[in-house]
């Protein structure tokens, strides 16, 4: 006889019980009750007849992330347990110590320490390799389970224990705190007359931020305005509103949703007195640029409020809501589309027509059409902002990538902090020969992976070669190919040396000046600023631009290749990098 465990019909009854609630909301047609019934059926024949224990909420988990991945990649169920994470995307704010932690090869390691926070001010340094929280081990523990144990309530004790590049093991022990990362990095004066803000997402009251950044700035005599939205993946809906409020009249419609539902079909106005309606504005995109980040760049173009410059942002015009499940478990789920006011939909791929093997494609050229701006300026939709001033990324080389990808920067930055107990300002600090020298010397020292592009192609051509008996008779040629090749390499720590060392700048300034010292660094170095001044600085050029007899964006939908450090790097390498 066959026992049946009352428990096990559990999962079941909650998924029954869900679909009643939804078929609530929608007429039941014949394929949607045919499916659930063959998919009620088969769970409950699966978990009563398989031959070993089923894990109910393994197999129904497994079945959501299945249905979700059949749809686009922004929909995700949020189990009880990782609210947290939730909450963190939408508030920026989360109970640790405030850090940021990476994999090491048997400990985690202190990637960033955020100024002011609990570590920061107890004296943990990036670099520090953890070794005990609480006096428990983190021995071959991954980063999420490292960050979950850092993580804990406000006013929390926490001990820990690190391992520092020339010292013995440190203890620190402090409590947690409610760490708020904010939305605005850094803003500063560019020159006498131009101010600039670096917005890097749209968490909650990031508008405050902004404004509160706008009015230090108007006292410093700000003039004109650069707004940074680059590598901004976006945010809440609302805030970017409000944003777009700081610069335009109230009343003015800033983007309007539709969906299958009437409830997601709404506009949002500006609805309060804007900070400034006048100064001159450049807002900085490129292509990580997306959702809310492209409301407020796609607004301010169609509006005529802004000049846009940069890449063709990346293309994400769907809105996500959160729905409430059973057991405080939630949906985040695609619910409208959005348009911004020239009408436009700047959604870059059709989710809903794949191929059978499941293939998505970007909007095809045949189906983008033209729009116009408040001034009459044409604008398209179909793939991103396109920005009215074009400026592309640098292209990092694949020995910079690779020297990032491999930590090998960063622990040159440990090494060099230790030695040295200050550095010049982050405006003024410079590597000098000698210290570029000692870099090359520390990677020969250091397990360092590297092959050049020409390395692996001589690889594979050897291969063929061996394949269809050339080789032996040539593998004198080979050989002289591999070591002018093997030269080559070494000699690109030259050729590449201004690019190198400027990311060995950037981590070493970190280390001192943490993440404000690091963004006024790269604002010194950013060839795109100095452009962003020159638009600023010409009335006359601004205002054409701006005019509807102005040349139109070029606009272009090949897929570019890779180009910034993190992109590249990312593609050679997944770093994962934790808030603690």
């Amino acid at each position: 006889m066959v026992s049946f465990k009352r428990k096990r019909l559990l999962p079941l009854a909650l998924v029954a019980a869900s679909a009643i609630i939804f078929l609530s909301f929608k007429a039941i047609d014949f394929k949607t009750s045919k499916s659930l019934d063959i998919f009620f059926s088969f769970f409950r024949e699966l978990n009563i007849f398989y031959v070993d224990e089923v894990d109910p909420e393994k197999v129904i988990y497994a079945g959501i992330d299945a249905m979700l991945n059949s749809l686009d990649p922004y929909n995700e169920f949020i189990p009880e347990e990782n609210k947290e994470s939730l909450d963190f995307q939408t508030t920026g704010e989360y109970g640790g110590m405030g850090a940021l932690i990476r994999h090491g090869a048997e400990h985690a390691i202190i990637a960033e320490v955020y100024e002011g926070s609990p570590a920061h001010k107890a004296g943990v340094m990036a670099g520090d390799k953890i070794i005990k929280i609480n006096e428990k081990s983190t021995k071959g523990l991954s980063v999420d389970k490292v960050s979950n144990m850092l993580k804990g309530a406000p006013n929390t004790e926490l001990k820990l224990t690190v391992n520092r590049f020339g010292t013995d093991s440190l203890e620190f022990t402090f409590n947690r705190e409610k760490i708020h990362i904010p939305s605005v990095p850094y803003y500063g004066m560019v020159n006498d007359e131009v101010g600039y803000i670096r917005l890097s997402n749209f968490t909650a009251n990031c508008e405050k931020e902004v404004k509160e950044a706008l009015k230090d700035l108007k006292k410093s005599n700000a003039k004109g305005l650069v707004l940074d939205l680059r590598s901004n993946p976006g945010g809440l809906l609302y805030e970017a509103v409000k944003i777009v409020n700081l610069f335009v009249e109230k009343d003015q419609l800033v983007v309007y949703t539709k969906g299958q539902i009437k409830e997601f079909d709404q506009e949002y106005k500006t609805a309060s007195k804007p900070f400034d309606t006048k100064i001159p504005l450049v807002v900085l995109v490129d292509r990580i640029s997306a959702s809310a980040s492209e409301i407020v760049a796609g607004a301010l173009q169609d509006l005529d409020r802004a000049v846009i410059v940069g890449e063709r942002t990346f293309g994400k015009g769907l809105v996500q809501s959160t729905r409430p499940l059973p057991h405080n478990a939630q949906l985040k789920i695609t619910t409208a589309k959005y348009y911004i006011p020239s009408g436009r939909c700047i959604q870059a791929v059709d989710y809903a027509k794949r191929d059978e093997d499941g293939r998505i494609h970007y909007i095809p050229d045949s189906l983008i059409r033209e729009f116009t701006t408040k001034n009459g300026r044409k604008v398209y939709d179909g793939g991103g902002i396109t920005p009215d001033i074009e400026h592309n990324l640098t292209f990092y080389s694949r020995l910079s990538a690779s020297l990032y990808a491999q930590n090998i920067l960063f622990d040159f930055a440990t090494q060099y902090r230790h030695r040295n107990p200050k550095i010049d300002s982050p405006a003024q600090f410079k590597l000098t020969d000698e210290e570029f020298s000692s870099f090359i010397a520390y990677v020969d020292s250091v397990n360092f992976e590297y092959e050049s592009q020409t390395s692996a192609l001589l690889k594979e051509l050897k291969k063929a070669a061996k394949a269809e008996n050339y080789y032996d008779a040539n593998s004198n040629y080979f050989d002289s190919l591999e070591v002018a090749v093997d030269k080559n390499e070494y000699a690109e720590f030259e050729l590449y040396k201004d690019e190198i060392a400027k990311l060995i700048e950037e981590e070493i300034v970190s280390r001192y000046y943490l993440q404000k010292g690091k963004a006024e660094y790269n604002l010194n170095k950013d060839e795109v600023i100095d452009r962003c001044i020159e638009i600023l600085g010409d009335e006359n050029g601004l205002t054409q631009i701006l005019s509807s007899n102005s040349k139109s964006p070029t606009y272009t939908f090949t897929n570019s290749s890779l180009n910034s450090k993190a992109e590249y790097a990312a593609s050679l390498s997944a770093k994962t990098l934790s808030p603690s």
